[in-house]
């Protein structure tokens, strides 16, 4: 009978088949206690594991998006202050033109007026002049048109339209050239006209620019919480229930006890066998 057989021990094999049984389940709850991922590679889960890789690269990606509209916006947040400054220069610019174009003015006084508004100037296109980030500047005469990442392939682009806010310039917002000047109330008259023209179309060009500046605020937003979305999208998906897996963990070493002690219980039963030759 297979029960007094001293070749094949029946009861020592399926003690050790259930030991090794549960030896592999220990350890891939300690691998998942280790490492807190439930599927921490394609053999755990290769349909899983491919989904989690696939929102991973998505998420990497993310990232060159969000610093590339970070760039675009601090791009665009210079040419907004600039913008702003220049304006108020444009309004002081404004009061000295029509101080100049009062006709009970002396010259002596209208021509220091006039030193003013050149200083005035000046100034405007200093700052024109250094208004970039990153060597981007879109107030400049013939700014580039500047586009931000917008998704994580890169298909899709936010784009930032130049605003050029230089003096003198052709289409540009500020119709009087660096040159001008008065030297009488009605050159002074005159010399206003462009100014509130270009008061007007300043403002305008830089309300555009801090539409844009919330735009891309709003999408870097957007993308920063999307990001946070498939990260727990892909938590969700491969990350270990600690807690279960302790408990799990108590469980099959208690039972990698017993068998242990099933095993070696059933490795001297055939020790009974020898009373029967004393």
């Amino acid at each position: 009978m297979s029960s007094n057989s001293i070749n094949t021990n029946s009861g020592a094999i399926i003690a050790l088949q259930n030991l090794n049984v549960t030896s592999t389940s220990l350890l891939s709850t300690q691998n998942e206690i280790s490492t807190g991922l439930a599927v921490s590679g394609a053999k755990d889960n290769g349909a899983i594991w491919n989904i989690a890789q696939n929102s991973r690269a998505s998420i990497s990606s993310l990232d060159a998006v969000k610093q590339s509209l970070q760039r675009a916006q601090s791009t665009v947040d210079v040419a907004v202050s600039a913008g702003q400054t220049i304006s108020d220069l444009l309004n002081q610019i404004k009061a000295k033109s029509v101080a100049g174009s009062d006709n009970s003015l002396d010259t002596v006084s209208r021509k220091a007026l006039n030193n003013d508004v050149q200083a005035l100037i000046a100034q405007i296109q200093k700052i024109v002049a250094t208004a970039d980030f990153n060597g981007a500047n879109i107030i400049k005469t013939s700014a580039s048109t500047i586009y931000a990442l917008a998704n994580a392939s890169g298909g899709s682009k936010l784009t930032i339209l130049p605003a050029n806010l230089g003096v003198g310039n052709s289409g540009g917002a500020i119709s009087f050239t660096a040159a001008a000047s008065f030297t009488t109330a009605t050159t002074a008259a005159t010399f206003l006209s462009l100014v509130n023209t270009s008061i007007i179309a300043v403002n305008s060009a830089v309300a555009k620019l801090g539409t844009a500046s919330n735009a891309i605020t709003t999408h870097l937003n957007f993308i920063s919480n999307l990001q946070d979305s498939l990260t727990q999208g892909v938590g969700n998906l491969v990350d270990a229930d600690v807690a279960k897996e302790s408990a799990q963990l108590t469980a099959l070493q208690t039972k990698q006890q017993l068998g242990v002690q099933a095993l070696s219980i059933a490795n001297s039963s055939k020790q009974g066998l020898l009373s029967l030759f004393r």
